[in-house]
């Protein structure tokens, strides 16, 4: 059997960031099976075609809602065309979108309200499955609330409820309760299909390689400066937990991987095109 091509859609511009070193890590787990390759979006508008069985698309910086004219049209090109192909083809592609890429989705499909944070979402926080994510492949594994690594300046809220039921898309996970403040919950993760699922949060996140990346001294003293010392405890404490956010990284991308294989393993998958 031909082996399964992924590709990883890279929006960080070229910023240094943990989000795609923890991407590759998850994917290298599945070398046996699957051969992948980057494609930098944002500072080289560069897109995949058609020919992966798998995308990642990941987080980045700045307004989901923006970019630079070139390449968000390239990527919402590209959004357009793997959401024909799966209505027209029984060979389906399989996406997951990450944080910033989860909003571009939101908001190229007119789906809900995307918007600044009032403040910065930095740290590790519960997170809370709805009852359709209760039932879903990857999310029904988690504890009701889990705890995962949120890092973003926008938010996704007030779903559309027709337009989510015109896409058949269903809202998996919503953020924290917040009762002492007049906010409204984010929506952190959708299904569009049984083969495109996206959250705002970054389950990627492996907790060893924050604790490291957190325990540096110039790193420890930017987040206290930023964040005060009782945020970066916490979010020490949550990393060092193997029942939080180690956890999250364990179930999410694996299991959408773990299902995606299971299902295009069976036929064989030309290797290049």
């Amino acid at each position: 059997m031909s082996r399964l091509r992924l590709a990883i859609l890279d929006l960080y511009n070229g910023i240094p960031n943990q989000g795609m070193r923890c991407i590759r890590e998850l994917v290298e787990r599945y070398a046996d099976v699957l051969d992948y390759e980057v494609f930098d979006v944002r500072a080289a508008h560069q897109l995949p075609d058609l020919s992966f069985d798998i995308y990642i698309s990941s987080g980045g910086p700045g307004d989901p809602r923006e970019g630079d004219g070139v390449w968000e049209p390239m990527w919402g090109k590209w959004f357009d065309d793997v959401r024909a192909h799966n209505a027209e083809s029984a060979d389906k592609k399989f996406v997951f979108f990450i944080c910033h890429s989860f909003q571009m989705a939101v908001h190229h499909l007119n789906m809900a309200a995307v918007t600044p944070r009032r403040s910065l979402s930095f740290g590790t926080f519960p997170m809370h499955i709805t009852e359709a994510g209760a039932d879903d492949p990857i999310v029904g594994g988690l504890s009701d609330p889990f705890i995962a690594a949120d890092f973003r300046r926008y938010q996704v809220i007030q779903p559309d409820a027709a337009r989510m039921q015109e896409l058949g898309a269903t809202t998996l996970i919503i953020e924290k309760d917040r009762p002492h403040l007049d906010l409204e919950r984010a929506t952190m993760a959708i299904r569009w299909s049984p083969e495109m699922v996206g959250t705002q949060f970054h389950p990627e996140a492996d907790a060893d390689g924050m604790l490291q990346h957190f325990s540096r001294p110039d790193i420890k003293a930017e987040v206290i400066a930023e964040h005060g010392r009782d945020k970066w405890l916490s979010l020490m404490a949550d990393l060092s937990d193997l029942t939080k956010i180690a956890r999250t990284h364990d179930t999410m991308i694996p299991g959408f991987l773990e299902r995606a294989i299971a299902v295009l393993s069976p036929r064989a998958v030309p290797a290049t095109q």
